[in-house]
C-alpha cells in the first residue's frame, strides 16, 4: 500500500500551559508542557508556542504579467524587504479571501475582479500557529481606500510593478528573501497561472 503524501492531524496531550506574554495584540506567547501519547510515564517536555491569528498574501498580477510589489522596512530582519500585499486575519469572523481583498485595497489601493487560491502554508510550525493563505488576484482596477490611513512602516511603504519573470528570477537567485513572496511566485509559476508557459 502506498502512503498518502499529506500532513496528518494529530494532537498530543498538554499537561499544562503558561502564558509568557499576552496583551491586547493579536499575538501571544505561551509555554506548553506536552506528553508523548504513547509514553504516559515519560517526563513531559516544554514547547514554546507563538499564537498567531494567521495571514493572507496577495499575488496581484496585471494584464502585462507584472506583479504589484511593496518595499517595506522590517525591523526584526533589519531590511527593507520586497514583499507582496499581505496582512493579518485579525478581524473577527473574516474569511481569508475577504481579508485578502481588504489588504489589497488598503496597501495598494486596488481591487481585483478575479481571485484564485494558490495554497495555504504554516510559516514555521515548530514555533508558531501562523498559517498563511495565498491568493492570485487578476483583473485589477483602482479602488477607494475609504478612511484607511497607513501608519508606521506602512506609511513609508513603496509600491512598484515588477515583471513576473524578473520576480521569479530574483526569488531563485536569492535577491528576494521574503518567504511568502517566494511561495506565492513559485506556486503560481508551477501551476502555470503566471509567467512563460
Amino acid at each position: 500500500m502506498v502512503e498518502r503524501v499529506a500532513d496528518v492531524p494529530e494532537s498530543w496531550p498538554v499537561e499544562s500551559s503558561e502564558d509568557l506574554y499576552r496583551t491586547s495584540l493579536p499575538f501571544a506567547l505561551r509555554a506548553d508542557r506536552v506528553r508523548h501519547p504513547d509514553g504516559p510515564d515519560e517526563e513531559p517536555f516544554t514547547r514554546v508556542v507563538l499564537e498567531h491569528p494567521g495571514a493572507v498574501v496577495v499575488l496581484a498580477v496585471d494584464e502585462a504579467d507584472r506583479v504589484l510589489c511593496l518595499r517595506q522596512y522590517r525591523h526584526p530582519a533589519r531590511m527593507r524587504m520586497l514583499e507582496l500585499p499581505a496582512g493579518l486575519l485579525d478581524v473577527d469572523g473574516e474569511e481569508p479571501r475577504s481579508a485578502a481583498e481588504r489588504e489589497l485595497l488598503e496597501e495598494a489601493g486596488l481591487e481585483a475582479a478575479d481571485w484564485a487560491p494558490l495554497t495555504s502554508a504554516y510559516s514555521s510550525p515548530g514555533i508558531t500557529t501562523e498559517r498563511i493563505h495565498y491568493f492570485l488576484a487578476r483583473g485589477l482596477r483602482e479602488g477607494d481606500r475609504g478612511d484607511f490611513t497607513p501608519a508606521h512602516e506602512e506609511a513609508d511603504m513603496e509600491t512598484l510593478w515588477v515583471p513576473f519573470d524578473d520576480l521569479l528570477a530574483a526569488c531563485l537567485d536569492g535577491r528576494v528573501s521574503d518567504a511568502p513572496v517566494i511561495i506565492a511566485v513559485l506556486t503560481a509559476r508551477q501551476r502555470g497561472l503566471v509567467g512563460n508557459h
